[in-house]
C-alpha cells in the first residue's frame, strides 16, 4: 500500500488549490467530514459527481460501509478502461 498523507499535508494541499490559508481550508475539511459522517450516521449515501459514491449496505445485524468511484477515479486507478474524459 502507498503511504497515506496525514491530515496536516492534506490541508496544506486544500489551501494551495483553494488560494487561501491552512485556517481556511483546515474549516473547509472538518465542515465537509462532519456533514458526511452526520450523514452517513443517517443511514444516507452521498454522491459526489466527478468522484464516487459513498453508501451504508445494512445486512441483518452489521452495516457494511461501501464507496463506488465514479469513472475518473476508475480511470485514474487503472481500474477502468472507458472512461475518455481529463484526468
Amino acid at each position: 500500500m502507498s503511504r497515506a498523507v496525514s491530515r496536516k499535508d492534506f490541508i496544506i494541499r486544500v489551501a494551495d488549490k483553494m488560494g487561501c490559508d491552512e485556517e481556511t481550508a483546515t474549516l473547509w475539511l472538518d465542515g465537509i467530514t462532519g456533514t458526511l459522517y452526520e450523514t452517513f450516521k443517517e443511514r444516507r449515501g452521498v454522491s459526489l459527481t466527478g468522484f464516487g459514491s459513498f453508501y451504508c449496505d445494512q445486512r441483518r445485524e452489521s452495516t457494511a460501509f461501501k464507496f463506488n468511484p465514479s469513472q475518473k477515479l476508475r480511470k485514474l486507478l487503472g481500474w477502468s478502461s472507458t472512461y475518455k474524459g481529463e484526468i
